[in-house]
């Protein structure tokens, strides 16, 4: 009971720290591209960049985590993290800045996968739950900062300060996680890791994210992104057959017979895919359309942050002694009308309303994550959970991922990507009022089919047994015997 209170207060400095830089450039994309002269293909990798790189290491980190241990791995991340952080602040053109920020992106994975993983190790199954949603809290606590000290450093500092916040922080939570985390995991000894498949599965999801990303933002022609996705195909394919013949896969497919795991990560993956770019479009949408400053775009934006704060711990506490079922699929059914709420918005929709309407996504996807996270973590066996929790993180990060780039799509639908690229790029909120109109309505549209996706991850939430509480884990376990 102690040591559990122990691996939370060391999480918990992980991820407020990822927590505060997932929310730090989102006021502050404007400033940071005008400051270094990037356009907004440029811009976009700012972001884009971060997440690519911190995605297709998961995998990887997930098995290494399983093999040589979880602190090991987890205290490296605190010192990659660091220094991207440090790197990225003194960058002097765009391309810096795009390296730099992979390189935090990787330093976030190594905490990301590891923080649930050092959670699950410490924590008995009745309080999974709500050690789950504590953590969950402590990452929203971040965003909720980083959305605040965002727009309050750009008014008063140069943008680097932006990612100075992260190196004391840094420092300090490496060395807590260096004097107080132990290894208490069952790792796999005598296990090999595997690098061909761990290549293949990267290649596979690179090709994937690349054709993604430059389909959306116009980056290559039609042909580059028809060649990057039939390569990601092929490659995926001769990875399933491969890991299939070897004694130790990067990926054990078994998982996938879980229907509590399988379904909780496509529930996440969909969800993810839903409201991933939201917050950015509601950035923009109170910045360029309502005119804003970043400061001001930053504090609008909390409400969504505070109803998590307030649904997440409850959801999860409560998700231990009833199942996490109800609570998985009724936060899905309260984001999907969020969205669709969202979908009515135009130029001239008052703030009180998206009040309203940010709250309830924030109250749904409170009520979602805790539950389903610990439904997903608690189905797989002991010693795979560090790849089980780098699988559920993999599908979160894709989905974000697309989330950005199915916005972009369905917006370029209904207005000029010369409009969306000069509203990405700008640092005013100077467009004319015929642009923000056509820009409100393209947003509309977009949280329509938003709205859409999410309630589609109602379907694998809804194969899951009745009683969602997995008191068949000895069974599970023997499953792997």
């Amino acid at each position: 009971m102690q040591y559990r209170w122990t691996v939370l207060t060391v999480t918990t400095v992980g991820v407020l720290m990822s927590g505060i830089d997932s929310r730090i450039l989102i006021v502050g994309l404007p400033t940071v591209a005008a400051a270094l002269g990037a356009d907004a293909e440029e811009a976009i990798w700012f972001t884009q960049s971060y997440v690519l790189a911190s995605t297709i290491v998961l995998l990887l980190i997930g098995r290494l985590t399983d093999i040589v241990g979880r602190v090991k791995i987890y205290n490296i991340g605190f010192v990659i993290f660091t220094i991207g952080s440090a790197l990225t602040s003194i960058s002097a053109s765009p391309l810096q800045v795009i390296i730099f920020r992979s390189v935090q992106g990787l330093g976030s994975a190594f905490l990301f996968t590891n923080s649930v993983a050092l959670i699950a190790d410490a924590t008995s199954r009745k309080e999974l739950g709500l050690s789950l949603g504590i953590n969950q809290v402590a990452f929203r606590f971040g965003a909720m900062a980083g959305l605040t000290l965002s727009g309050a450093i750009l008014s008063i500092i140069d943008w680097r300060a932006l990612f100075y916040i992260n190196i004391p922080v840094g420092i300090f939570g490496t060395y807590w996680a260096h004097k107080r985390l132990k290894e208490i995991a069952q790792t796999e000894k005598g296990s090999h890791f595997d690098l061909v498949g761990f290549i293949l599965f990267t290649f596979s999801l690179l090709g994937l994210l690349l054709a993604l990303t430059f389909d959306a933002y116009g980056f290559t022609e039609l042909f580059t992104v028809i060649g990057l996705t039939l390569a990601s195909v092929v490659s995926f394919t001769v990875f399933i057959f491969y890991e299939r013949r070897i004694r130790y896969p990067v990926l054990d497919f078994k998982l996938f017979k879980i229907k509590e795991f399988t379904g909780g990560c496509v529930a996440q993956l969909l969800n993810a895919v839903a409201w991933g770019g939201v917050m950015l479009l509601l950035s923009l949408y109170l910045e360029l359309v309502q005119g804003y400053s970043a400061l001001d775009a930053g504090i609008r934006l909390i409400p969504f942050e505070v109803a998590f704060l307030i649904f997440g711990p409850i959801s999860g506490r409560y998700s231990d002694r009833i199942g996490q079922r109800p609570f998985v699929i009724s936060g899905l059914a309260v984001s999907s009308l969020s969205l669709f709420l969202l979908s009515t918005t135009g130029v001239n929709t008052p703030y009180s309303s998206l009040v309203v309407y940010m709250s309830i996504l924030g109250a749904g996807t409170g009520m979602f994550s805790s539950p389903n996270m610990s439904a997903v973590m608690g189905s797989v066996p002991a010693r795979q959970r560090g790849v089980g929790s780098a699988i559920r993180a993999l599908f979160f990060n894709i989905g974000s991922v697309i989330s950005l780039n199915l916005a972009i799509i369905i917006m370029a639908a209904t207005v000029p990507y010369s409009l969306i690229s000069s509203i990405i790029s700008s640092i005013s909120a100077s467009l004319p009022t015929a642009d923000r109109v056509l820009f409100a309505n393209a947003l509309s549209q977009t949280y329509l089919w938003m709205g859409v996706v999410n309630t589609t991850a109602l379907v694998p939430s809804l194969l899951w047994r009745k009683s969602s509480k997995i008191q068949e884990t000895k069974q599970v376990g023997d499953f792997y015997e």
